[in-house]
């Protein structure tokens, strides 16, 4: 069975698809200057959706997701941009934690695992 690597790197791949798997690295806004949690968590979801597109999935097919807090104290900002973007029918397992992310502009961090196809 093939593996099939998306937007590589020296040090990793932003998408892994191996079968009727898609695994996501750990998603970070690209522009995270003078962004709160809100905008930082918009501009991951849309990364998301891109990846997820070009290894063959989308959002209806996540199965699991971790979001990564600076603070768990941001919770429902998170909260309100993903509500907004998830796909209510399909939702995935999900988890949320504090932890401290690679670099203190970083507010958020999303893993996401998901099935390929549509539904």
């Amino acid at each position: 069975m093939t593996i099939e690597r998306y937007e590589t790197g020296p040090r990793m791949a932003q998408a892994v698809a191996h079968g009727d798997l898609v695994f996501l690295a750990g998603q970070v806004a690209a522009d995270v200057v003078g962004t709160g949690v809100t905008a930082q968590t918009q501009q991951i979801l849309e990364q998301i959706d891109r990846l997820l597109m070009q290894a063959g999935s989308d959002k209806s097919r996540i199965l699991s997701t971790t979001i990564y807090l600076a603070d768990i104290g941001t919770f429902a900002e998170m909260n309100a941009a993903w509500d907004a973007w998830v796909d209510g029918q399909n939702p995935p397992a999900r988890a949320t934690v504090e932890a401290k992310l690679a670099a203190p502009e970083y507010r958020v961090e999303v893993v996401v695992t998901a099935a390929r196809g549509t539904p």
